[in-house]
């Protein structure tokens, strides 16, 4: 028996110590990508040496003695902390994927191609200036300068993930870079999976008037009525299930209500306590681990700037220089159209267009699959733009037999300027300035806050597609695109984009809103990202006579829901304080312990808090039960709650309260009783995820902030090391915006909001301040990984200052990057 305990032991003693030995050489092998910043390197590429100081947040302060080899060093910093991050996004836009992910990510493979961003982006170099060529090409170098360096020093082949998903990288190219804008605006953009939905709702509403309350236009003057889709195209089933995209955190796709989101405000000197103005930008995406945003500050010869870049991007897409501040929110513009393309029945090769049946432009693509023999794509084009399979954006689920669908779409232009617009901006003087330089830009699309010394301004950015006044769903269901009415003319031109500069009022803001009423086709768009939190920052802006630095950062960091402030007295008008006190334990008494919380509750989305779940859960749970009498199964793409349908049933607008019948029972429900079955559905869900102790609850443990590795956040035990999750306030109306998932089992985690903060005061520039949500690196065994995370859910912040002797000071580093 001794003996066989004594093999017992020597065995498991070698299983440790095999483990140990296997988990050393991981992390050996891992830690070998992790970037010195403190040395000195011979690089090809450069005309003089670049000096890289890292301050202590690892932010680099990038000097040269010209701007092409600022835009060198930024290349190579973004190599050094990003590059698996860059190498992902480019394969993205390439369409290849699958080559090192295998089938998974076929179907993103096969749309991108079939958008042909890659190769829009690199066509589009040439139209590029001067100036934004020779950055291109520098900062191109500056990212093969790093990759050399990986291979000549056997740096861990750059990340860890390469040892996983080993494929050879290729040298960054010019062209890369505008892919990557071309791909952030597939990302931001929101209005093809909208028109779907429209047509797919019309479709399946017994009452067309009903289709105002699910999908509720912004309050304002009226829309004139649009025909139904199925006059459009008679025939077509009212629902057809329509084929779903494959669930992967690499795809660009956003899911409706995750496209792009921000908030962004300015204050004149007139309102500014300091006597400069002031700007905050908060700009919202889906979280990811790393983040989207990289910190950065570029000494350019015609004075630093500094603020967030996006890795592969040679720009500070949002920030400041000494002499002019700029943010950016998602403008909303409907820059996206579908058309209905009928085949010719004798050729099929062949569309309808006003001349009469033209043959499609074609070519051939191959897609080559890790594990798998390559799938060869024929990839078609209209006059309208690329023809998409109904299993995209679920197409299917509209387009007649016998017809395809199209998109034009302004991000797919061979002459996109929208990188020379980024480079002149950050060289802009002024407000006047900005503005003007702004009109190269084409998408995607953005509201852009302006402010120098003096001046405050915004200015809607990017191409205006012309639409003809007599199309016929004034581009908010696809429409066929044999009309010539139905067809994009061109551009409006930028003088018609929507431009606000020195208000009266000293106050500007975006969040998202709607900025401008015009009749079509001026009218920018039909659909807008925000109907609530606009409303809690007009009150925050006008409560105080002037504003600050701080006043600004308590406003980004504001939680209290107007939404809240406004829903709950409609729903729970006849349920506050009835009856008797329930006996403890029984459903009455849960519903009346959750009603007494609420009613004492100030609508602040605290992650302390147990009302913001209450509520949060109560709604939702009160739109299902409105939607799926009526919609059916269609009712599952409603994921997040509309408020205006909410508050338009309660309020009996153009008689709305009929979704609170449900008619495939015999009595009248009233919304009253809606409103107390949904309750009850929320606190039963309630107790069965988080406890039946109602006080105990805490909004953060459903409103955690998911920043997921998109490769390795699924894996087990790694996902513990990869995955930065964060308790966080906010919610989907605050300014501390917080967007819920609206599905699975955590329908309520925060999957979008501000991955980046910033908040700049000119009366002090170096005193203005910023932040990220996770940290500066992409290497998950990096200090510099999640370093800014617990500051970010905070709401802390860390300096934004030019002041090179201040970076110096506590710098963590210095590189010294020198021509060879």
């Amino acid at each position: 028996m001794g003996l066989v305990f004594r093999w017992l032991v020597r065995i498991v003693s070698g299983l440790i110590m095999l483990i140990l030995a296997a988990m050393g050489l991981v992390y050996f092998l891992a830690s070998q990508s992790l970037p010195d910043y403190d040395q000195t390197l011979e690089v090809n590429g450069l005309t003089a040496p670049v000096e890289i100081v890292r301050d202590t947040a690892n932010v680099p302060h990038i000097l040269a003695q010209d701007d092409p080899d600022v835009f060198f060093g930024l290349g190579y910093a973004h190599a050094q902390d990003r590059l698996w991050q860059m190498t992902v996004m480019r394969r993205t836009a390439q369409g290849r994927l699958s080559e090192i992910f295998g089938p998974r990510t076929l179907r993103v493979d096969k749309l991108l191609r079939r958008l042909d961003l890659y190769g829009l982006a690199h066509r589009s170099v040439e139209v590029q200036d001067d100036y934004t060529k020779a950055a291109l090409r520098a900062y191109a170098a500056g990212v093969n300068a790093r990759l050399t360096e990986i291979n000549d020093e056997a740096l861990g082949r750059g990340a860890p993930e390469m040892f996983l998903f080993n494929a050879p990288v290729s040298p960054w190219q010019p062209g890369d870079s505008i892919a990557v804008i071309k791909l952030m605006a597939l990302q931001l953009s929101g209005h093809l999976t909208d028109e779907v939905l429209r047509a797919r709702t019309s479709l399946m509403l017994s009452n067309p008037d009903r289709l105002a309350d699910i999908l509720p236009d912004v309050p304002g003057p009226g829309i004139a009525a649009l025909p139904e889709y199925a006059s459009l195209f008679p025939n077509l089933p009212r629902y057809a299930a329509g084929t779903s995209f494959p669930e992967t955190p690499l795809s660009p796709l956003p899911k409706r209500g995750l496209a792009g989101a921000s908030n962004a405000w300015t204050a004149a000197p007139s309102r500014s306590a300091s006597g400069g103005t002031l700007l905050a930008n908060d700009p919202h995406l889906g979280f990811t681990a790393p983040g989207v945003w990289y910190l950065a500050h570029l000494g350019l010869a015609k004075g630093s700037v500094i603020g967030a870049s996006i890795p592969g991007i040679p720009a500070i897409m949002t920030g400041r220089s000494d002499r002019l501040g700029w943010g950016v929110t998602s403008s909303y513009l409907d820059d996206q159209d579908i058309h209905i393309e009928q085949l010719n029945p004798e050729n099929p090769e062949e569309y309808l267009t006003p001349d009469g049946y033209k043959e499609f432009q074609t070519r051939p693509s191959i897609i080559e699959i890790k594990g798998e023999a390559p799938v060869t794509l024929t990839l078609r084009w209209t006059e309208n733009g690329p023809v998409l399979p109904g299993t995209d954006y679920k197409l299917e689920t509209i387009t007649p037999p016998g017809h395809v669908a199209s998109l034009s779409w302004t991000a797919l232009s061979p002459q996109d300027t929208s990188m020379t617009a980024s480079m002149a901006l950050m060289n802009a003087d002024n407000v006047q300035d900005a503005v003007t330089v702004a009109r190269q830009f084409i998408a995607p699309s953005q509201n852009l806050s302006l402010v120098d010394k003096t001046t405050i301004g915004m200015k809607l950015i990017g191409a205006m597609p012309r639409r003809d006044l007599q199309n016929q769903s004034r581009g908010r269901i696809p429409t066929p695109g044999w009309i010539e009415a139905n067809r994009w003319q061109g551009r409006l031109p930028y003088a018609d984009n929507p431009e606000f500069v020195a208000p009266v009022g000293g106050v500007l803001g975006n969040t998202n809103n709607k900025i401008i009423d015009r009749p079509f086709p001026d009218h920018v768009s039909y659909e807008w990202g925000d109907t609530q939190r606009v409303h809690r920052w007009e009150r925050l802006m006008q409560s105080r006579e002037v504003h600050t630095r701080d006043s600004f950062i308590e406003a980004q960091l504001d939680t209290v829901s107007f939404t809240a402030r406004s829903l709950l007295p409609l729903i729970g008008a006849d349920l506050w304080y009835t009856g008797a006190s329930a006996p403890e334990g029984t459903p009455e008494r849960q519903r009346q312990i959750a009603l007494s919380l609420l009613a004492d509750w100030n609508g602040e989305m605290n992650e302390h808090l147990p009302e913001p779940l209450i509520y949060a859960a109560w709604v939702r749970a009160l739109q299902i039960r409105l939607i799926s009498d009526e919609l059916g199964p269609l009712a599952s793409e409603f994921k997040h709650v509309e408020p205006l349908f909410i508050e338009r049933v309660y309020r009996d607008i153009d008689g709305a309260g009929v979704w609170c019948d449900v008619r495939q029972s015999a009595p009248v429900e009233t919304c009253t009783e809606m409103a107390r079955l949904a309750l009850d559905d929320a606190l039963i869900w309630i107790t069965e995820r988080y406890g039946s102790a109602l006080e105990s609850l805490r909004w953060g443990d459903a409103h955690q902030a998911t920043h997921d590795h998109p490769v390795l956040g699924n894996v087990p035990i790694l996902r513990y090391f990869v995955n930065i999750r964060q308790s966080t306030s906010g919610g989907d109306n605050t300014l501390l915006r917080g967007r819920t998932s609206g599905e699975g089992l955590d329908p309520f985690q925060n999957v979008h909001g501000a991955g980046y903060r910033g908040v700049y005061d000119f009366a002090d520039p170096n005193s203005s301040v910023f932040i990220t949500a996770t940290g500066q690196s992409g290497h998950f065994l990096s200090r510099y990984y999640d370093d800014q995370a617990q500051l970010w859910r905070r709401g802390e912040y860390i300096p934004m200052s030019l002041d090179l002797d201040l970076a110096r000071a506590a710098a963590v580093g210095v590189t010294n990057l020198i021509p060879r």
